[in-house]
C-alpha cells in the first residue's frame, strides 16, 4: 500500500511474521513481532492494540526495525502505537482509513495488507539453494492440541497452563532451533533461538525477561509462574532445571530422548508440571 520497495530481508522476514501469525488462528487479536526471521515478540489480547503492546513488551529493544504481523484489520489505534517506534513492514488482512491516514506520515514504511492470514496446514514444500543443488522438504504442517499431549509427572498442569503451552508451542515452530520459548498469559515474555546448546537458549530466554523487566520498571521478570516450551527433547535435565529456576512452573517438550525418564525424575523433583506432544519442529 506504501513505503519503500521490499528488500530480500524484508520479504523474508515479512513471510515468517505472516506465517506465524496465521499459525496463531482467529479466535483472538494476536500480533507478531519479527526481526531477522525470528520473533522477539508475539500475543494474543482483546484487541489488537492490547496484542501489540503485549507482544512488544517481550522484547521492546530488538523490535526497532522489526516486522509486524496482524490477524486483524489494523485500526487506528493500534496504527499510532506501531508509529512509536520504527517499524519496517506492516503486514495485516487489511486497515481501516484511521490506520492508512496515520501510516501516510511514515513514507519509509511498508504496509501490506492480505485479505487473510495463512493455513497452518496447508501442504507444501521447502526450498533452499545448497552447494551443487537444492534441499527439498515437507513443509512443517504438524499441530497438536490438548488430546494430544501426554502428562508424564507427577504433577498434571492446570487449564490455564495447558492454553498456554499450546500457544507456546505453536510459536515455538516458528523460531529457529534449538529453542525455548516462555509464555505467560498467551503472551512471550522470554524467546531463545538459534543457540547450538538448548541451554543456552533457555538462559538467553530468561535473560531476555529480566532485560524485559528492567525497561519496564517491574519488579520481577515475567517468567515468574511461566510455562516454556522446547522445540526438540531435552537431551539432559540441565535444560529443564534452567527454565525452572527462571520461573516456568510447567513444560511442553517432544520427548523421544534415551533420558526422558532422567528428565522426568527431574522435573517432578522441581515440582514442575511437564507434557510431551511426541512430535517436534526443530525449525532450521
Amino acid at each position: 500500500m506504501q513505503g519503500k520497495e521490499l528488500s530480500y530481508n524484508n520479504i523474508n522476514d515479512t513471510d515468517a511474521a505472516f506465517e506465524l501469525i496465521g499459525e496463531l488462528g482467529d479466535e483472538r487479536p494476536a500480533v507478531a513481532i519479527i526481526k531477522h526471521a525470528n520473533p522477539c515478540g508475539v500475543a494474543m489480547g482483546d484487541t489488537p492494540l492490547a496484542a501489540y503492546k503485549a507482544a512488544l513488551e517481550c522484547d521492546s529493544t530488538s523490535a526497532f526495525g522489526g516486522i509486524v504481523a496482524l490477524n486483524r484489520l489494523l485500526d487506528e489505534e493500534t496504527a499510532q502505537e506501531i508509529t512509536k517506534i520504527f517499524t519496517e513492514v506492516v503486514i495485516a488482512p487489511g486497515a481501516d482509513q484511521g490506520a492508512l491516514s496515520v501510516f501516510e506520515k511514515k513514507k519509509n514504511l511498508r504496509l501490506l495488507l492480505t485479505s487473510g492470514v495463512p493455513d497452518p496446514l496447508a501442504r507444501g514444500r521447502v526450498v533452499k539453494s545448497v552447494a551443487g543443488g537444492l534441499l527439498v522438504q515437507d513443509r512443517d504442517f504438524g499441530r497438536v492440541s490438548k488430546d494430544d499431549l501426554r502428562v508424564v509427572t507427577a504433577k498434571a498442569p492446570s487449564e490455564e497452563e495447558l492454553e498456554d503451552m499450546l500457544f507456546a508451542w505453536r510459536v515455538a515452530k516458528h523460531v529457529k532451533s534449538n529453542t525455548i520459548v516462555y509464555v505467560k498469559d498467551r503472551a512471550t515474555v522470554g524467546i531463545g533461538a538459534g543457540q547450538m546448546s538448548r541451554i543456552d537458549s533457555a538462559r538467553i530466554a530468561a535473560r531476555k525477561a529480566v532485560d524485559a523487566a528492567e525497561v519496564a520498571g517491574w519488579d520481577e521478570p515475567k517468567t515468574r509462574g511461566c510455562v516454556a516450551a522446547s522445540d526438540a527433547f531435552f537431551p539432559f535435565p540441565d535444560g529443564l532445571l534452567q527454565a525452572a529456576e527462571a520461573g516456568a512452573t510447567a513444560v511442553i517438550q517432544p520427548g523421544g530422548s534415551i533420558r526422558d525418564e532422567d528428565v522426568i525424575k527431574a522435573a517432578d523433583e522441581a515440582g514442575l508440571a511437564m507434557v510431551f506432544t511426541g512430535m517436534r519442529h526443530f525449525r532450521h
